[in-house]
């Protein structure tokens, strides 16, 4: 074999030399190289021309010694902008005196580019003067996002590492868009692609743009159930979260696909089937499956049904002294026979464990044994309670109260230190301090452990909310000028739990203050007191020959005290001292017209019956009292428990006026479950005249100002006082001047004289049931209901009407008169004509259904009902839409 041909480089990699030519070149090229592992080469070679087949083998040189490896001298570190040099120094492990070698060299390679502060890192040696020459990763300048409008930059800079004055790298950057592209992912917008871009910048400096493209939410089109043998999957699909995209489901959060929704709906499909007896059930497999277009999501769960048990024997077995486990087991709801129902377990297991609270054992251990038989498909239960120590409360913390003082709290409490704990006081303690509407509605006593295995610590850690009510209305008439209307009360005045209120009206047509303080616990003891002073001035006007005349005149000053004590815990009387001093006058000029004896009477045809019944001037002395029974878990927004007011007023202590009254409601709530709350609310009252005031008939002798009257805001779907006895007059268009004959009646109600009277008797029924909404609805405050109101207000003596009749102008004063003539004798002008009817003075339920919805908005508690009448009588005043407004600090 030639041994050209043969030659292999110090590595151990072949060389092929062509010929005897090229010997010269490649021992040249073998000698130049630097990857020999620094092993010089010396090579000789005879002239090219020399003959081959004569020239003996040329002899190759011996190998060179290895060159002795180098020691660091000196570490440089250049093209540093921000970074000390002693600092780059300390990133790396190679130091001066340490042996340089090309393992050597990648390590500092690895150290700084490890530290995530280089953008590019090159190592030279030069005779052991190591050089190290580095670019710096520019500075984050600022993070701009483009392309967001579903999630808001306050949404997305908190969640990403990068941000202005940090190091840029673009592992950073990689994370930071992965990190955005699952905020998206949890909104359901799957499609959401991110691009990232930098911006450079003086002084070392960039702009890190991401543009966003946010695409469409991704929305579940299909649920598909297989192996469901029992129900079908329309039903199995109503026990979920998630529900499928639909044109009416447009506002729904559920259609949009969220993993962790797809995890809870397997528990709820678990929890429904264990429900209805299904024990072995489970789900073999739910998948989600992005369709190609990343627009919408088909999911499809594999279930597997099993059979259905009945319970078997069901027993308690007490290891507490003061629990016999036979006559437990007898009251429980779990019965042999029935079909098994895992809720019911629950609720089982929750309500021995609140009985033995309510014996003192706080911690008692309440654990259902199942015994499952699968041959006669029974599952027997055995209630174990295993013993524990009686418990005593050891302290009450009061947490997060700033404003609201410790006693406020502390006095809701049923349960003191040191008294032995009962659950069922517990409960009724937080349901007192949720009632208060200072503090979030779920706040609930927690229980913690004590300093002794018998002892127990009591935290009611709150969380304040605004518990004052402002509201206000301006407006501005030719007439009236500035209209200014506004009230605020504040419901914990001073963190003490006072109750303190002002409200004032105030226009060139009426004024009226009214102030107003409660304390409920007066000297800290459990009586409330409250008191209430106002004044009101009512002023009425018209124009006429551009002078200003007063008509109409009220002004009303009083004020009333009321305290109450408790009774029970539940049960509490309230008395109260009423008196106001009233006085209405009306100008004679416009409303008097003379009597058959010449003698000026007010006239019902000019003023109207309202303003003709009230007049004069009175005093009211009113003396009450009431008994509440009240056992609401929250008095602001009750989910269960009831409530009943009974009171009386009598009026005769003194003043003018004579009448007893008595009213009562009373209310129910329950909690359906799923947040339907269901509530029932019923009231009524009734008046009687303790004295005569005239011998005629069609005036009644309750007084029009003291009797009920019903519509709007109580009876939804009728106008304020729309509903009860009324006088209609219906004015006619089109008559002749002369002697008022033709004409026809307007059929616009806007255009008739409603005077509403009011009736002696009222009832009034309301069913609700309030409807939960999403978790973005509910974050929003609204609260939807459904509504069905009836009631009626009745019983007025009949007035006396005038059928059609005709008003004229007085050619001489220019005044509305009945007199056909002036006082020269020459025929006035008919003026008005119209025609007076009574009605509406019926028993008859007033039936209305609708639907409404709280809204607790940015700018105050906002209410809006719309409501359809299903019944009514002739005279009722009907109104489709109500809504009414305020604001809370």
């Amino acid at each position: 074999m030639n041994a050209w041909n043969s030659l292999r480089s110090a590595g151990g990699m072949p060389i092929t030399v062509n010929g005897p030519n090229n010997v010269a070149a490649t021992l040249a090229a073998l000698a130049a190289s630097t990857c020999l592992a620094g092993m010089p080469i010396a090579a000789s070679a005879q002239a090219a021309d020399a003959p081959a087949a004569t020239a003996p083998a040329p002899a190759l040189a011996p190998a060179a010694a290895p060159a002795p490896v180098e020691l660091v001298r000196s570490i440089t570190i250049s093209g540093a902008q921000r970074l000390e040099a002693d600092t780059i120094r300390s990133y790396i492990r190679l130091k001066e005196g340490d042996r340089y070698t090309q393992a050597a060299a990648d390590q500092v390679l690895k150290d700084l580019y490890a530290t995530e502060l280089f953008a590019d890192v090159q190592v030279r040696d030069a005779g052991g003067d190591v050089v190290i020459e580095v670019k710096e990763n520019p500075v984050v300048n600022r993070i701009i996002l483009e392309g967001n409008k579903r999630l808001k930059e306050d949404k997305i800079l908190p969640e990403i590492k990068l941000a202005a004055r940090q190091i840029f790298t673009r592992s950073k950057v990689r994370a930071d868009v992965s990190r955005i592209i699952e905020l998206y992912k949890r909104q359901g917008r799957f499609a959401a692609s991110i691009e990232p871009k930098m911006v450079m910048l003086d002084q070392n400096r960039v702009d890190i743009v991401f543009e966003i493209n946010e695409g469409p939410k991704s929305r579940v089109r299909q649920i598909n159930i297989i192996g469901n043998q029992t129900f079908n999957s329309t039903k199995l699909r109503s026990e979920m979260v998630t529900k499928q995209a639909r044109v009416f489901r447009v506002f729904s959060s559920g259609t949009s696909y969220d993993p962790d929704r797809l995890a809870f709906d397997q528990q709820k499909l678990r929890q429904f089937y264990l429900t209805n007896g299904y024990a072995d059930f489970r789900v073999v497999s739910a998948v989600a499956e992005l369709t190609p277009d990343k627009r919408d999501f088909i999911i499809t769960y594999v279930v597997e049904e099993g059979q259905r048990y009945k319970f078997g024997d069901v027993k308690v077995d007490s290891q507490l002294r003061d629990f016999d486990g036979d006559a437990l087991a007898k009251r429980l709801p779990l019965k042999a026979g029935s079909w098994y129902n895992a809720k019911q377990v629950e609720d089982t297991v929750d309500s021995l464990t609140e009985t033995a609270g309510s014996f003192g054992y706080a911690f008692a251990d309440v654990r259902p044994d199942f015994n499952r038989n699968k041959d006669d498909l029974t599952m027997s239960v055995t209630f174990r309670i295993a013993e524990a120590p009686r418990v005593y409360v050891e302290r009450v913390d009061v947490n997060g109260n700033t404003l609201t003082q410790d006693k406020v709290i502390r006095r809701e409490f049923r349960v003191a230190e040191g008294d032995a704990f009962n659950s069922f006081q517990i409960k009724r303690s937080s349901n007192r301090v949720k009632s208060l509407g200072y503090f979030q509605e779920k706040f609930e006593v927690e229980q913690k452990p004590g300093s002794a295995q018998d002892r127990i610590v009591l935290e009611a850690n709150v969380e304040e909310r605004p518990t004052g009510q402002l509201q206000l209305s301006a407006g501005f008439s030719s007439l009236e000028s500035f209209i200014f209307q506004a009230s605020i009360q504040q419901n914990n005045f001073r963190g003490r739990g006072q109750t303190i209120g002002l409200s004032v009206d105030y226009s060139r047509f009426s004024r009226s203050v009214q102030v107003s303080f409660t304390e409920p616990y007066l000297f800290d003891r459990n009586v409330s007191l409250g008191v209430d002073i106002y004044r009101r001035d009512f002023n009425s006007f018209n124009f006429f020959n551009s002078n200003r005349n007063t008509t109409y005149k009220q002004s009303t000053t009083g004020f009333q005290v009321r305290a109450g004590l408790p009774l029970t815990e539940y049960a509490s009387l309230i008395g109260r001292y009423t008196l106001n001093l009233e006085n209405v006058t009306l100008d004679r000029d416009t409303y008097y017209l003379p009597d058959a004896n010449g003698v000026p009477q007010c006239s019902i045809f000019l003023a109207g019956r309202y303003l003709c019944d009230a007049i004069g001037k009175r005093t009211s002395s009113i003396l009450g009292a009431s008994v509440v029974y009240d056992t609401l878990d929250n008095r602001l927004r009750p989910t269960n428990g009831s409530q009943a007011v009974v009171g009386i007023d009598f009026a005769g202590l003194g003043g003018s006026v004579r009448y007893a009254r008595i009213s009562a409601n009373a209310s129910r709530f329950f909690s359906l479950g799923k947040g339907f709350v269901f509530s029932l609310r019923g009231e009524g009252g009734a008046i009687k005249a303790l004295s005569n005031r005239t011998n005629d008939p069609t005036i009644d002798d309750v007084r029009l100002t003291d009797r009920f009257f019903l519509g709007q805001p109580q009876l939804r779907g009728f106008d304020i006082r729309g509903v009860g006895p009324r006088v209609l007059r219906q004015f006619y268009s089109g008559f002749d001047p002369r002697d008022g004959t033709g004409g026809v009646t307007s059929p616009d109600r806007n255009q008739w004289v409603d005077d509403a009277l009011g009736g002696k008797i009222y009832y009034l029924t309301h069913a609700e049931l309030e409807i939960p909404l999403g978790a973005g609805a509910r974050e929003l405050g609204l609260r939807p209901s459904i509504f069905v109101d009836a009631g009626a207000v009745f019983s007025v003596a009949r007035p006396a009407t005038s059928g059609t009749t005709l008003l004229y102008q007085d050619n001489v004063t220019g005044r509305l008169t009945t007199a056909s003539a002036d006082s020269t004798g020459k025929a006035n002008n008919v003026a008005q004509k119209f025609d007076e009817s009574f009605l509406g003075d019926s028993p008859k339920p007033r039936i209305s259904v609708g639907i409404g919805v709280n809204w607790n908005s940015p700018f105050g508690p906002f209410r809006i009902d719309i409501a359809k009448v299903l019944s009514q009588v002739d005279g009722d005043d009907p109104q489709t839409v109500n809504f009414n407004v305020g604001t809370q600090f």
